[in-house]
């Protein structure tokens, strides 16, 4: 199976300059035998970008917000996976749709209150968090 997890993040959560602190978001894809471990290495990737890269600097929480899950890619028609639209400024909530098609638009509102997104009014899970 194919899995693609939707992540959310804050990092650099410690700067005292709103600034020099960051939010915001990634996808991971993997080819796994069962979505057990898919997550695994989900882990184990982000694990990696924290200590080779910059990506997830100093104070850092994510959070897993969806795993998608196919036998195998579409060959006929293309197929949407994320689409995004922000209303204003870069700190309002925004809609969200994931795989939206003409029988479902999967959309759902995302937000961020105190550095925790929320989903449709509903606080997500953290899945990982590093200290500096």
């Amino acid at each position: 199976m194919i899995y693609i997890g939707e992540f959310f993040y804050t990092n650099n959560q410690q700067a005292a300059e709103e600034q020099d602190r960051r939010h915001g978001e990634f996808n991971l894809i993997v080819e796994a035998d069962h979505n057990e471990q898919a997550i695994t290495l989900f882990r184990e990737r982000i694990f990696e970008f924290r200590e080779g890269s910059d990506f997830f600097e100093g104070d850092c929480s994510i959070f897993f917000i969806r795993l998608l899950e196919f036998e195998n890619f579409p060959r006929t028609k293309a197929l949407m996976l994320n689409y995004k639209s922000t209303a204003g400024d870069p700190l309002m909530p925004f809609i969200g749709c994931t795989i939206p098609s003409d029988q479902s638009d999967s959309c759902r509102i995302y937000s961020w209150k105190e550095k925790q997104p929320e989903i449709d009014g509903q606080n997500e899970n953290l899945f990982l968090e590093f200290k500096a």
